[in-house]
């Protein structure tokens, strides 16, 4: 049941960490980025591309620059985190009971 939550975390860090490129080094392309990251092309790629549905980045002709919604977005970014780990901190079973012998 954790599982899929977990890979989607990874999923959300990866396009996290590929949009602080972007914003980092406007423009960059996908052979730079994945050679920094060490992710492979396609995942850039997949990035890249939930990004620029997302109005996050768009594409040029030297690479992916930031859009006028970026800013935005990261300015909201870290309430968003905050507010999905206070959720997830709710939903722990802190203890289980203990089994009577």
């Amino acid at each position: 049941m954790i599982d899929r939550l977990e890979k989607e975390v990874d999923m959300l860090e990866r396009h996290l960490q590929v949009l602080r490129m972007v914003i980092e080094n406007e423009p960059i392309g996908i052979v730079k980025m994945s050679n920094e990251t060490g992710y492979p092309h396609h995942k850039v790629r997949y990035s890249l591309r939930v990004l620029e549905e997302e109005n996050l980045i768009e594409p040029s002709s030297q690479g992916a620059i930031t859009t006028d919604h970026t800013a935005e977005f990261v300015d909201d970014l870290d309430d968003k985190l905050d507010g999905t780990v206070g959720k997830l901190r709710s939903m722990r079973i802190d203890s289980a009971p203990e089994a009577d012998n």
